[in-house]
């Protein structure tokens, strides 16, 4: 319409109508058409430059929303040469219709990738939240994809509430449950009660002003709702001494029990702990080589922490409770609990330290010939007398350390290091930085 009014009018006359078509709504359908329009370029252009990169990873979470509709959401993970950065990006979402076994979860991941063309050969590692349907040794979809590309890389490294939970005994487990009933009973059993509790809160010039609610979406809640009961339980236990309600009389005799008061003290402790590790994991745009750093240091936290009987440094709120009076094996054996879980999780994870140091420093490594020969157990076209040159080379080079030390590993090896003359140093930075350094990704952005 605006080229037929250019066509038909002049001077100021087909200004002014050009300017009222302009204002005139478009129609519902070819808003729609113009959307489609858009999507379809967007998906075009991601589709092109994924195709272009050498490799590709994948972060995949099966999600239920609202209604209880199981889906499957899958990210990408790759590098796009043309801006020399990694993108991380939603390759699709497929609702599984009816079952969510380790079959129809590999069918529907298949299915996505022939739908936008990428060969399964060019995946090289698959991220999952480690439940039994993605990494079961027989029907897995993990297990299933293996089949297919026997060098594809695997791990699951999202720390969510199971692993604190599969480490709960029975005891612990009852205190948490516990605790939560009584913050749900002060806070959400009525809006008057909630109010009372705020106002003595403020009266009694309490650490806090209220108490959290925990959320079982968000996992971190729990910690947070822990720490900050703990922080004010003194006059939590106060106002329900004044309340003349039945489950008033039995939260207050929980509170009164020194065991199970011992056991909320550790709680707090140790999920502010596995709290701290979660956000570390958490930051956008973190590599594997991060995810693996901050899980190994932690390893060997928790081996330190089990010196309980000793030392309770790292658990104040179990120094200030206990005050060296009590028993403290029962928490000991839940760290070991915790340290056995970890190691299911992460001891059988490939990366080891040499390629570690390598993405983080490589003028660190002093043995060439053990750094090459764990590049080769994962990467099969890595040449190790190449690869064991251009790294001595590379740490000969006193322009590229003083680079390293001024850049993050990231931007080095992308913009840094110059391809003609460390191409396969190079490469096998890639095809490690293309790894997920988590699945938080897909749980941050995941429909609920």
């Amino acid at each position: 319409m605006t080229a037929v009014a250019e066509t038909l009018f002049e001077g100021k006359e087909k200004q002014e109508v050009c300017e009222k078509i302009k204002q005139i709504p478009i129609s519902a359908s070819s808003a729609t058409k113009k959307s489609e329009t858009l999507t379809q370029d967007v998906v075009a252009q991601l589709d092109g430059a994924i195709q272009k990169a050498p490799c590709v990873g994948l972060a995949v979470d099966e999600s239920t929303d609202v209604c209880d509709n199981a889906q499957l959401l899958v990210y990408v993970r790759f590098y796009y040469a043309e801006q020399k950065a990694f993108y991380e990006d939603l390759l699709g979402i497929t609702p599984l219709q009816t079952s969510t076994t380790g079959e129809d979860i590999y069918l529907a991941i298949m299915e996505m990738l022939a739908k936008r063309g990428i060969e399964p050969s060019k995946v090289i590692s698959i991220t999952t939240d480690g439940a039994p349907a993605m990494i079961g040794r027989e029907k897995g979809a993990v297990t299933r994809m293996k089949k297919d590309n026997p060098d594809l890389l695997t791990y699951h490294c999202i720390i969510h509430q199971s692993v604190l939970c599969a480490s709960l005994s029975d005891e612990h487990a009852e205190v948490m449950t516990s605790v939560m009933k009584m913050i749900n009973f002060l806070r959400a059993s009525s809006s008057y009660q909630h109010r009372m509790l705020r106002e003595f809160l403020k009266e009694v010039d309490a650490n806090a002003d209220d108490l959290l609610l925990h959320n079982n979406v968000r996992w971190l809640s729990k910690g947070r709702v822990l720490a900050r009961f703990w922080a004010i339980r003194r006059e939590v236990a106060s106002f329900l001494a004044e309340l003349k309600h039945h489950k008033a009389t039995q939260f207050s005799t929980c509170l009164e029990n020194e065991k199970q008061m011992d056991n909320v003290a550790f709680l707090v402790d140790i999920t502010s702990h596995l709290n701290e590790l979660n956000l570390r994991l958490q930051g956008k745009d973190n590599s594997i080589c991060e995810l693996m750093t901050a899980v190994r240091a932690f390893q060997r936290k928790l081996e330190m922490f089990k010196d309980l009987q000793e030392d309770c440094v790292h658990f104040p709120a179990v120094q200030e409770q206990v005050q060296g009076q009590r028993d403290v094996s029962s928490f000991v054996v839940f760290i070991d609990k915790l340290i056995a879980n970890f190691s299911n999780r992460f001891d059988s994870f490939s990366i080891g330290q040499q390629l570690t140091m390598f993405i983080q420093n490589p003028f660190l490594i002093t043995d060439v010939r053990s750094f090459s020969k764990e590049a080769t157990q994962h990467f099969k076209w890595v040449n190790a007398r190449d690869l064991q040159m251009e790294l001595v080379d590379l740490q000969a080079n006193l322009a590229m350390n003083e680079l390293s030390a001024r850049t993050d590993p990231s931007s080095f090896w992308l913009q840094m290091v110059p391809e003609t003359a460390f191409s396969r140093l190079k490469k096998v930075a890639l095809y490690i930085l293309t790894m997920f350094g988590s699945t938080t990704t897909v749980r941050q952005r995941s429909p609920q």
